[in-house]
């Protein structure tokens, strides 16, 4: 009986690594803007045989989304337990904003991934815009950010935020914090907090960047 469920183990292990593989290989391929690639090319990427993939997607589509969505998952999730320090929502919104900025020299093939997603990374229902948008909301209420359209506010930071990434994939040799602190006091001001609040926040001293 034990070989039973040992056996079992083997199979789920054998499934996650071939899963694991599917998404590496779909996440370079998105990193590198080639999203019209066949599903042969991307289990040969992955070496793991064609008909594997049916057993873990529907579709390209479905993989692709899905690649999507472990990058911002993975990072959002381990920014949670950082930002937790924080009680001020408008610090926690200039902390993950900041941090983010600086992913890009973490992790750049995971950046590119989501910069060839577009503005439509923007409308997902999982990762960063769903705990930004409620940092606006709480730093609108607590009269830290002048009132604006959440919806609104998401799309101006997260414009930013991408043109940010873009800027820092372009120029490697740039001073990424520097940049990105100044997009961060840039987003402040936009909400409205003075230039003294916005310097406050994007200079002090931010906790150790997250092991991805």
């Amino acid at each position: 009986m034990a070989a039973e469920p040992a056996a079992r183990n083997r199979i789920d292990r054998r499934r996650e690594r071939t899963r694991n593989a599917l998404l590496g290989a779909a996440r370079k391929f998105l990193s590198e803007g080639r999203s019209a690639v066949s599903i042969q090319e991307i289990t040969d990427a992955a070496d793991v045989g064609f008909g594997s993939f049916y057993n873990h997607f529907e579709s390209k589509d479905q993989l692709f989304d899905e690649a999507v969505r472990s990058i911002l998952q993975i990072y959002s999730e381990m920014r949670d337990g950082i930002v937790a320090l924080y009680e001020d929502p408008a610090e926690v919104f200039a902390v993950s904003f900041r941090m983010t900025g600086r992913l890009q020299r973490q992790i750049p093939e995971g950046v590119r991934v989501i910069l060839h997603s577009g503005m439509s990374v923007l409308l997902r229902e999982e990762g960063l815009v769903p705990r930004a948008r409620r940092d606006i909301i709480a730093a609108q209420q607590a009269g830290r950010f002048e009132p604006m359209d959440p919806d609104m506010a998401i799309m101006a930071a997260g414009g930013a935020l991408l043109g940010l990434l873009q800027l820092l994939d372009a120029r490697p040799d740039a001073n990424a914090g520097a940049l990105t602190d100044e997009m961060t006091f840039r987003v402040l001001r936009m909400f409205g907090m003075n230039k003294r609040a916005a310097q406050k926040l994007t200079s002090t001293e931010l906790p150790s960047q997250p092991q991805l």
